[in-house]
């Protein structure tokens, strides 16, 4: 498979679903969870907007990025122009896909321009209003009809994938196979395109309620924690070395020769 700059392209993203290759995604917000993604051979990286500059592209190596465009009370971006203007900033950044949980007429302006965008389906999280509240999407028939009939009006209008968000396995299932569309799986089942997980869960240090389709392979939460004591540990004897006379030591100080020292002492009059 031919990639630029050593990285999938869309078209690639395209022929790996394709071929029935299952994709992995992560969710990281910083250049080190970015880097360690990238050196452990993570497909696709998910990244909000306001973490995304040149140094977390470059941390994100190969991996292909989807760029969340802000969104709602969260976000600044009203108007379509507004959408534009950020995905094309950040794909000069880099981004080869961006997240739009806007209107469907947004989402289309963004297409018509040839901008890839990933849409949210089944639960959305700055939506589920909507839907009464963080709870499944999809569980009777006619709400699974519902996320399928917006599966099929996102194709319409020509979106490169869909965030599919704790929606029933076998209804992920059948919609993955039924469209072109990218479904990113976040509680979906095996059989969406791909498993989209939080670095913070995979690693173990998710503040407050853990996703039931979370999983843990690391607990960086204890390992933060001693870390924190080692802080606080280290901060306290720097303050008994202070108070102490303990630090500074002449090693810490700039020295000054005699003579020089004499003459600046006779400048002032000492």
């Amino acid at each position: 498979m031919t990639m630029r700059d050593g990285r999938p392209s869309v078209a690639d993203i395209r022929a790996m679903k394709a071929a029935g290759q299952k994709l992995s995604m992560l969710y990281v917000t910083t250049p080190d969870e970015a880097a360690a993604a990238a050196a452990a051979g993570i497909d696709m990286l998910s990244i909000e907007g306001r973490f995304f500059d040149a140094a977390m592209r470059e941390a994100a190596g190969r991996c292909f990025v989807q760029v969340g465009l802000p969104y709602g009370p969260h976000g600044a971006l009203v108007t379509a122009e507004d959408y534009l203007r950020a995905a094309f900033a950040f794909m000069r950044l880099g981004g080869d896909c961006f997240y739009c949980a806007a209107s469907l007429e947004i989402q289309k302006a963004l297409c018509d321009n040839a901008v890839p965008v990933v849409a949210h389906v089944g639960l959305i999280p700055s939506q589920c209003t909507w839907t009464g509240g963080f709870k499944a999407v999809g569980k009777t028939a006619g709400s699974a009809k519902a996320v399928w009939d917006h599966v099929k009006r996102l194709e319409a209008i020509g979106c490169f994938g869909a965030e599919l968000e704790v929606v029933p396995d076998r209804v992920a299932e059948v919609i993955a196979r039924s469209t072109p569309l990218i479904m990113l799986g976040m509680g979906a089942g095996a059989g969406a395109d791909a498993q989209y997980l939080f670095a913070e869960d995979v690693l173990g240090y998710t503040p407050g309620h853990k996703p039931r389709h979370a999983k843990t392979y690391r607990d960086f939460a204890a390992e933060y924690r001693r870390l924190q004591q080692e802080r606080i540990g280290a901060f306290r004897e720097f303050i008994a070395d202070v108070r102490t006379g303990a630090y500074p030591e002449p090693c810490h100080a700039v020295p000054i020769a005699d003579a020089e020292l004499e003459g600046f002492l006779a400048a002032i009059g000492r």
